[in-house]
This record gives structure tokens, sequence and C-alpha cells, in this order.
């Protein structure tokens, strides 16, 4: 039973205290499984693109050109080509405003640089130095290869052939920080009359648009999506059988030791659902033989017991009034010893009671009047339950379920605790809500609350806390019937408990 309700919150023997459970909302951070493994499969996706990139940019040098080189640069450089063109061919006092609409159009400020002369429109600013620099110099390199003159004896093969000269690149990119922002030149024309097209970009992704990469791009994006689509259906194999593997391992420890897990893997959770498995049946035996053991006890204690009240009857009406005080206290304890044996026997009828055996629609209203009456508590506590509810369950088991509730409330909330008897009905499950306004249990036992022979550390003594038992049988008889139950603190005081079955076709006595 739950014995003395008190308030207090820390335990009095820290050794013997069950640990708390972690808080929800701590329970709430953890990361599925799936999406840890498509953010490691992500990951992996990206060094290989950084390991790809520094490859390439050990072999063949990396800089801003390179974004500017293959068809990339070859559009730009069709793209600027045609522009200088149609430039070329407007009178100059029209070329101003063809420059703005080019600039407009492709969203960028834009410079040409014609014979020496600088035409800006979209508000482009100052040109940086090291790209004036660039646009000025040579477009192509001397020709080299043209005969020397005839008067020129100085120029013969004697001298060797001549220097390399790298031709210079007729595009470039840089980036400047004051402010922000990348420089696109690109020279054209031909070479007795080279001009050069300034572009500068305000972001790297009006950037890559410019420069078409968006299609690059989208190829990565979909090797991305295809790849976590392919490790999709391995993925979801294992989050299922571990989610099934956590749902059967919750059921375990909830009791319910008939769960199993099926055993279709071939590999290391296969191995794991089967040992599950294993565990579950050991644990089914051992339990259920545990009950039949405390049951067999009980039951042999019964009639001795039996004997010994009646023994005692007699020696209390015959004993001479000295030692009346003595047989008193005899008396007290052999009941005492007769209400735990009862309450022993109970408790493993309620659990060895086969499941579904005895399951039947029971009407709700009637059973609770029936109960209320013999436990002589009508006007202690308030019921509200529809008249033509009913749910599926052992009746015998879910009376003493309710009614080991309904003494519980009186012992330790007492009649005047607003005590109440009501039910919610939320699809096809009914909860039986059976709540006080007493001084409810220490928080940190709510969750043992219902283990055999359990009372909270302020509730001690059989006295005070019974035999620990009652709540026992209330879980094992709802359980019987194929339902749960949970007991929970009321705000700001009080005790609830909570019992949940199936709903039932109401059929009129």
């Amino acid at each position: 039973m739950r014995g003395s309700r008190g308030s207090s919150a820390r335990c009095a023997r820290p050794a013997t205290c069950s640990p708390i459970p972690p808080r929800p909302e701590l329970r709430a951070m953890r990361f599925p499984l799936a999406l840890k493994v498509s953010g490691w499969l992500l990951l992996n996706l990206a060094l290989l693109a950084v390991l790809a990139a520094g490859f390439l940019g050990i072999q063949g040098g990396f800089s801003w050109d390179s974004l500017i080189e293959g068809p990339p640069g070859r559009r730009m450089q069709t793209l600027a080509e045609v522009a200088a063109s149609e430039l070329r061919t407007l009178p100059p006092d029209q070329r101003s405003g063809a420059l703005a609409r080019f600039a407009e159009a492709q969203g960028v400020a834009v410079a040409w640089l014609d014979n020496g002369r600088w035409l800006t429109a979209g508000g482009a600013p100052e040109i940086p130095s090291a790209l004036r620099e660039w646009a000025r110099s040579p477009g192509r390199p001397p020709e080299f290869d043209r005969p020397p003159p005839e008067d020129d004896p100085g120029l013969g093969p004697e001298f060797g052939p001549f220097p390399p000269h790298e031709p210079r690149p007729h595009r470039l990119l840089i980036r400047t920080g004051q402010p922000a922002a990348f420089w696109l030149a690109v020279r054209t024309g031909p070479p007795d009359r080279a001009s050069v097209l300034v572009l500068r970009v305000p972001s790297f992704g009006r950037l890559l648009t410019l420069l078409d990469l968006t299609p690059w791009l989208q190829v990565a994006a979909s090797v991305a999506v295809v790849s976590l689509l392919f490790w999709l259906p391995f993925v979801r194999g294992l989050t299922r059988d571990l989610g099934r593997l956590t749902q059967a391992t919750e059921a375990i420890a909830d009791g319910r030791f008939d769960t199993r897990v099926a055993e279709t893997r071939r590999d290391e959770l296969g191995a794991l659902g089967g040992s599950v498995n294993r565990m579950a049946g050991r644990l089914d035996r051992l339990v259920t033989g545990q009950k039949r053991f405390l049951g067999d006890i009980a039951h042999e204690l019964g009639s001795p017991l039996g004997r010994m009240q009646v023994s005692v009857g007699i020696l209390e009406q015959r004993v001479e009034p000295a030692l009346q005080p003595a047989v008193g206290d005899v008396r007290e304890e052999v009941e005492q010893m007769a209400a735990l044996v009862n309450e022993l026997l109970a408790f493993t009828k309620a659990g060895l009671r086969p499941r579904e055996a005895f399951l039947a629609p029971v009407p709700l209203g009637p059973l609770v009047a029936h109960l209320l009456t013999r436990e002589a508590a009508d006007d202690a506590v308030r019921v509200e339950i529809p008249a033509d509810l009913a749910v599926r369950a052992d009746a015998d088991l879910l009376a003493r379920a309710l009614g080991n509730l309904v003494r519980n409330a009186l012992r330790h909330a007492g009649r005047a605790a607003g005590i109440t008897l009501r039910t919610e009905i939320a699809g096809e499950t009914v909860r039986i809500i059976v709540e006080d306004q007493g001084p409810g249990v220490p928080p940190e036992a709510l969750g043992r609350l219902g283990e055999p022979l359990f009372r909270p550390e302020t509730a001690r003594t059989r006295e005070t806390g019974g035999a620990g038992l009652g709540l026992a049988i209330v879980k094992s008889c709802v359980e019987a019937c194929g339902g749960s139950v949970q007991f929970e603190n009321r705000t700001p005081r009080g005790f609830r408990a909570i019992l949940r079955l199936t709903a039932a076709p109401f059929t009129p006595a």
C-alpha cells in the first residue's frame, strides 16, 4: 500500500532508494539513429569533396582564376566579346546607356576600358589598383617569330632562340575585402584594339549564377540525394528493428514477459532479438515460479493461522484479566499475519490468472455501486461514471483492484478528502481514475509504486503502510485484464491512480 504519504522529497536511506529517472526534457534531446547515419553520410560526401578539391589544388594550383577556366570562362569570354562588340558599334554618347542596361541585366556593376578611357555603369566603385594595372598591361606578347631585318646581323642564329613568353591571361578574377566583392575582368577585341570589360559581383552566390555553375551544384546535390535514397532502406531496416527491440524491452520491463521479438534477421540484431526472447522467457519462468511459491506458502499458512485465530479467541475468553492485554497483542499480531497471507494469496492469484481467460464486457456502474456499498464508502466517494459504460475485464479482478484503491484512499486521505472515482474515454480506451486530495507520496517513490512489498520510506510500518501489496495487487489485477495502471501525484496536493482498459459494448443487466 502507499503508506503514510508524506511530501518529503529526500530519501531517508539513500543506499536503498531507487534512482530518479531522467527528466522528460533530457530524454527529448536524443537524436534518432537515422538522422545520425544521414549526417555522417553527408559529412563523408563533404570530406570527399574537400579532398578532391585539395588534390586538384595541389596538382594544378588553386586560385580564384580556377573558377573562370574551362566552360565557365569561355561563357564569360563570349558574353564580354558580344557586349564589347555592341558597345563599339554605338556612338560614344549612347554607350553609357547600353552599358547601364547590360549591368542591370546581369545584376552587377560594370566598367569598360577602351582606348585608355574608363566607362562605368551600375554604381561601380573605385576599381582596385591591381585590376587597373592588369587592364592597362599589354594584352598579347610581341611577335617574336618574324625574320630579323637584313641590316641587323646581331639577331642571327648564333644568339640562339628567343626566350619563351607566357601569354597574358585573357580573364582575371580577384576578391577584395573593402568593400567585399568579386572583380571579374575579361580582355576582348583584336590585339591592335584590345578592351577590358570589368564586372563587380556583390556575392559568391551571384558569381556562381553568373558563371553558370549552378548545374554543377545541382549535380552535387543530386549525388547527395541519391546517396541518401540508396542508404535509406538499410538505415530504415536498422531503425525499425531497433525500435521493435526497444518496445519489446520496455514491455518486458513493465512485466509483460510474454513479449517476443521476431527473429528474422541473420546478423547481430537478430542475435540480440534471440537473446531478448530468451531473457523474457527466463524472467517469465522465474517470476511465475516465485508467485507460485508465494501462493503455496500463503495457502499452507492459511489453515494454521485460522486455527491460531480460533485458539487465541478461546484463550482470550478464559484467561485471567491481568493477562488480557498480552493476549490482545497476540491476537493483533495473528490478525496482521492473516491479513498479509490473504494479500499474498490475492496477489499471486491475480498474477497467475491466465491472460484473456475470463475477460468479458463488465458494466462499470453496477460494479462500482456494489463495491462502494461493500466498503461502506457511498458517502465518501463521488462517482462520475456514465450509466452505459462497460470495459473488457474480469469482474472479480477489476472489483479487487478498485476496492484496494478506494480503501487506500480512505486510509491515507480520509473520508473528507474529496475522493473521486471517474472515467474518461479516448477512442477504444477507458481511463478509470481514482483520486483524492490527501498528502500524496514522495516523488522518488512514484516509480516503485506497484512493486510487491514496497512501501515508501515514510510508511515503513504495517500499521500505516500495510503489507506493501495493495498497489501490487492493483497492478497485477489490471494487467491480467489486459490493461495498464499509472500512479501520480496531483497538483497542488493529492494522489491519483489511472487504470486503462479496453472499452466494451454495454449490455443492460
